[in-house]
């Protein structure tokens, strides 16, 4: 018996091939790219634009508005002596429009002039006879006080004086832009302001 393992192998076995260079790879192809992803620019710019529109659309019908509509009816300012500051008494009446009650939280006062803006929030209604006997002027259209806490039930209309006081003089308050007045209640998020 012939030893199996003592030489080469007769049998012709193919040579090996030579080595084929290694495929190129990009992993950029694989994933893509915006411009072989995405639509032209041009349509993309259009879409971006229609929904800008829709939503500035929906922002402003969306917009919180006051359920109460008013007026400021009358006003009187003062000078404070040696100050160069002027005290405001005016009347306001409103209207609850809403379909629950209108509680007032905070009154405050916005005055624009040349010279900039100014705030106040509303004397105490417990100072009001103070200031009629230092200033009797601001007592010439002067009807109950406006109070916080009051409670405007649905469809009723209620009025009231408000003192303010605001660092201008005489001419700048008579020569301004605007005065707002913000009633802004417990559970509403829109302020009622009166302009005047």
């Amino acid at each position: 018996m012939p030893d199996e393992t003592s030489g080469p192998p007769t049998v012709n076995s193919p040579e090996p091939s030579p080595a084929q260079p290694p495929m190129k790879f990009e992993i950029g192809e694989e994933f893509g790219t915006a411009k072989k992803n995405l639509p032209p620019t041009k349509i993309l710019v259009i879409g971006v634009v229609i929904l800008a529109v829709i939503a500035g659309i929906v922002a402003l019908l969306q917009r919180p508005k006051s359920s109460a509509t008013g007026s400021i009816d009358q006003m009187v300012s003062v000078e404070i002596p040696n100050q160069g500051s002027v005290m405001v008494s005016l009347n306001v009446s409103f209207r609850n429009n809403g379909s629950k009650s209108f509680w007032i939280h905070t009154i405050k006062a916005d005055l624009e002039t040349a010279g900039g803006t100014f705030s106040d929030t509303a004397a105490s209604p417990v100072d009001f006879d103070r200031y009629y006997q230092a200033f009797p002027p601001l007592k010439q259209y002067a009807i109950a006080p406006l109070q916080i806490e009051t409670k405007i039930n649905p469809g009723d209309q209620t009025q009231g004086s408000l003192i303010f006081s605001f660092p201008v003089t005489p001419d700048a308050f008579a020569n301004r832009k605007v005065l707002k007045v913000n009633i802004q209640p417990y559970d509403q998020p829109a302020p009622l302001v009166l302009t005047k």
